[in-house]
């Protein structure tokens, strides 16, 4: 059996080699630079030996190559990575679609990038030159305000903006208003309080329009003095407590709230028990999103189901999409499902 020489000059031989570059796998395998490139990128297409393609990742496996993505970026190669721009990093919706999204470009060999923004409209300008000056293939963001079209390809979730080379993706919210409102009208309520959500939230207006229209249809008042509007910029049930509190000191009479979305439900019902209410008994509750800890309040929220993981999964997909040149749709809709829990019940008699 005939060993195979190492060249001359392997600088693997030594320890003198605080970081290998692709060249020297090259000459300490003895062969070109381009096969390892084609090699360690997965280069499709390529007619290599599996046998010379485990021996490359084995060597790179041993001295622990990495390789150089400033070049790669400078090469014009594509980088496998995304940013993701999104409001703010915590639980709930936004975090549900994240784990979407982090789940399909896990699977896709995809690394990605998150920035909060905090609907600050200076941050959402800069970031996604930022990104791109880091080398991310595209831009993903999730209940973002974009006003301008991005440099790179890019997937809204919650964004509703129709710009160039963009693509939506989002929930039906006239299906979702339709079985909220009508699960409450079915339940004999007719004084409900009815809650707008936040104006830095790119669904307030679009669920709040379909909302109204529903409420019209089955002959529901609306009733300036039964609506609370959300403002604080916050995604703890403490952002729907205030408007409660002064709503029971208001001495209204009204059966059910519909919420803006969970955590905000949740704040009701705090403020409900502090006023001396029971949900349901006293007053009915619904939600929205359908968050993980939704079925775990006490009392069990009532709530509209909008599919996050799926939909962040949706739209990572839609940009791999773009980033591959496939065809790709302008808008992808998802459908809402209500989910009856312990919160709403039947208007009982007075």
């Amino acid at each position: 059996m005939t060993m195979r020489r190492r060249p001359a000059n392997d600088p693997l031989t030594t320890n003198a080699h605080p970081r290998v570059s692709l060249k020297d796998i090259a000459r300490h395998l003895d062969l070109s630079p381009s096969t390892i490139s084609l090699v360690l990128n997965d280069i499709p297409g390529r007619s290599i030996p599996e046998a010379t393609r485990q021996r490359i990742r084995a060597a790179a496996a041993e001295f622990n190559y990495k390789p150089n993505m400033i070049a790669r970026s400078l090469l014009g190669k594509p980088m496998r990575s995304i940013g993701i721009l999104l409001p703010e990093l915590g639980e709930g919706y936004h975090s549900q679609v994240l784990s979407g999204i982090g789940d399909l470009l896990m699977e896709e060999g995809y690394f990605y990038f998150t920035v909060h923004h905090r609907h600050k409209p200076h941050l959402i300008k800069e970031y996604p030159a930022l990104l791109q000056a880091r080398g991310v293939d595209g831009i993903l963001a999730i209940d973002t305000v974009l006003t301008d079209p991005l440099p790179l390809p890019t997937v809204l979730i919650a964004g509703h903006t129709t710009l160039p080379n963009i693509t939506n993706v989002g929930l039906d919210h006239e299906l979702a208003a339709r079985l909220a409102v009508q699960h409450l009208y079915d339940f004999g309520h007719r004084k409900i309080v009815f809650m707008k959500g936040q104006s830095v939230s790119t669904d307030t207006e679009l669920r709040w329009a379909a909302t109204l229209n529903v409420a019209r249809e089955l002959g529901l008042a609306i009733d300036e003095r039964l609506t609370i509007q959300l403002s604080k910029d916050s995604t703890s049930p403490e952002v729907s407590y205030p408007g409660i509190h002064d709503l029971l000191e208001s001495r209204q009479k009204f059966t059910a709230i519909l919420c803006f979305n969970d955590v905000s439900a949740m704040g009701s019902i705090r403020a409900l028990h502090d006023g001396g209410l029971r949900v349901p008994q006293d007053v009915s509750i619904i939600g929205f999103d359908d968050i993980q800890s939704a079925s775990f309040q006490v009392p069990s929220l009532t709530t509209i189901r909008q599919p996050l993981k799926l939909m962040g999964s949706k739209a990572a997909a839609a940009l791999l999409q773009h980033l591959t040149h496939q065809p790709h749709p302008d808008t992808i809709t998802v459908s809402p499902e209500l989910i009856i829990r312990e919160s709403t019940a039947r208007v009982h008699p007075s």
